[in-house]
């Protein structure tokens, strides 16, 4: 029998030793897996239970490992219970977790994504101007900067490219 096998058989008997089955009516846990009885078992048990008889037949396989769909292990089971995520698993992620947020019910409305794109919009535009601003203001210091290169050049009576100074 695998490891895997042994946790999952250690987990089955842990679940059956609480469940009702067994503490309450006083049946013991093997009269607990058979028919009648097993439907009253809690879906841990019965999860469990479906886990022990699949690896114990050999059903899992490595393909199914690498899909996410590995047997139960108490450890995984154990820390899905204490960090309230599902062991379910989709592409080697829990397949719950994250999907279902806590609310109070005192949350503002979600915005409308037309509303967060015309923002989104009106941003892009402001930098736009601001930079069409910005390089207006740079043309015109060159130009101010040439102008008063030339006028400084040019007052030294009767220069000129052609004549000289």
């Amino acid at each position: 029998m695998p490891s895997s096998c042994k946790e999952i058989r250690a987990a089955l008997a842990q679940c059956l030793q609480e469940s009702e089955c067994v503490m309450i009516q006083r049946n013991s846990a093997a009269d607990c897996l058979r028919s009648p009885l097993s439907e009253t078992l809690p879906t841990k048990c019965q999860q469990l239970k479906k886990g022990y008889g699949e690896c114990r037949r050999g059903m899992v396989d490595m393909r199914k490992r690498f899909r996410g769909n590995q047997p139960i292990t108490f450890k995984s089971l154990e820390s899905a219970e204490s960090s309230g995520e599902g062991y379910q698993l989709y592409a080697g992620k829990s397949a719950f977790s994250g999907s279902v947020r806590k609310t109070d019910g005192n949350e503002p409305p979600p915005r409308d994504w037309r509303d967060i794109e015309n923002e989104n919009l009106r941003h892009a535009a402001d930098a736009a101007a601001s930079e069409e601003a910005n390089r207006r203001i740079q043309e015109e210091a060159r130009a101010r900067e040439k102008a008063k290169q030339q006028s400084s050049s040019g007052s030294g009576g009767g220069g000129s490219w052609f004549w000289g100074k």
